[in-house]
C-alpha cells in the first residue's frame, strides 16, 4: 500500500465530503488504511482513498467547487515518510553503569596526573612483554640472516645460468664464423657439437666446485668449537672488560678450531 501526504486541496476536499456525504466517507475508512477523521496537511492518505474521494466528488458535481480529477488531487503530494521513532530512554542500570565508569576514568586520569614519571621497573611491571622482548630478538635476527643467505644463493644461481648461456652462444657463433668456408649442414652440426661440449664442460666444472664447497663445509663442521667471553657489562655500574678464555693447555691449535662467523651486533 502506497501512502501519500495530504495537500491543502486534499484536505479541503475531505472536509467538503464530510459535510455532504459523511456516510460514504466512512465507508472509505478501512482498518488497514490511515484515518480521515481529522485531515491535516502532511498526514498520510492511501492511493485507494484518493481514488474513492475522486469518485465521490464526481457524484456531486454542482455541490463541490473543487477539481474532481485524480491528477488535481495528486498535484503537490509526496510519498509519505513516517517520522523516526524517538530513542528509548536508557534504563536506570545503564545510567548507573555509565556514571560509575566516568568516575573510574576520572580517578585514573587524576592518578596519572599526580603520579611521577614511571621508572623502568614500574614500566616492566605494567608491561611484562618488554622484559621478554629479548627472547624474540634472536629468532628475528636468524630469520633476517636466512633471508640474506637465500637471496645471495638465488642471485648467484641466476648469474651462473646467464654466464653459461653466454658461453654456449659465444662458442656456437665463433665456430659458425670460423667454419664459413664449409657447407651449411657441416657448419650447423659443428656449432651444435661445440655448444654441447661447452655446456657439458660448464656443468662438470660447476659440479666439481659445488662438491669442493660441501667437502670444505663438512671439514669445518668437524672442527671443535670453543666459545669465549670477550667482554661483559654491569648495569648501573662501571664498565668491566674481561677476556676470559676457556681454553685449556690440552686444547688443539687454532688450525683445528672452527670459528663462528656471523653478524656482530
Amino acid at each position: 500500500m502506497v501512502l501519500l501526504t495530504m495537500t491543502p486541496a486534499i484536505v479541503a476536499t475531505i472536509l467538503k465530503c464530510q459535510e455532504l456525504d459523511p456516510e460514504s466517507l466512512i465507508k472509505f475508512q478501512l482498518p488497514s488504511e490511515p484515518s480521515l477523521a481529522e485531515p491535516e496537511v502532511g498526514n498520510p492518505i492511501s492511493h485507494s482513498q484518493l481514488i474513492d474521494i475522486s469518485k465521490l466528488v464526481k457524484n456531486h458535481p454542482g455541490q463541490i467547487n473543487l477539481s474532481p480529477h485524480l491528477d488535481g488531487l495528486l498535484r503537490g503530494s509526496k510519498i509519505y515518510t513516517p517520522p523516526t521513532e524517538p530513542k528509548p530512554e536508557p534504563t536506570s542500570e545503564y545510567k548507573a553503569l555509565m556514571a560509575r565508569l566516568r568516575k573510574e576514568e576520572e580517578a585514573r586520569a587524576y592518578e596519572r596526573m599526580l603520579s611521577p614519571v614511571s621508572s623502568p621497573k614500574s614500566s616492566i611491571r605494567h608491561y611484562p612483554t618488554i622484559a621478554n622482548a629479548s627472547l624474540y630478538s634472536t629468532a628475528v635476527d636468524r630469520t633476517e640472516d636466512e633471508d640474506e643467505v637465500t637471496y645471495a644463493d638465488v642471485n648467484r644461481q641466476i648469474i651462473l645460468i646467464i654466464n653459461v648461456l653466454i658461453s654456449i652462444v659465444a662458442c656456437s657463433v665463433f665456430i659458425w664464423i670460423a667454419a664459413r668456408h664449409w657447407s651449411t649442414p657441416k657448419r650447423l652440426g659443428l656449432s651444435m657439437a661445440g655448444s654441447g661440449v661447452i655446456a657439458v664442460a660448464e656443468v662438470v666444472i660447476y659440479g666439481g666446485y659445488v662438491r669442493r664447497v660441501q667437502e670444505a663445509k663438512q671439514r669445518e663442521k668437524k672442527k671443535p668449537e670453543i666459545k669465549s667471553i670477550l667482554e661483559s657489562w654491569v648495569i648501573d655500574g662501571a664498565s668491566e672488560k674481561e677476556n676470559i678464555s676457556m681454553k685449556s693447555p690440552a686444547d688443539k691449535s687454532d688450525e683445528t678450531l672452527r670459528h663462528r662467523k656471523g653478524k656482530h651486533r
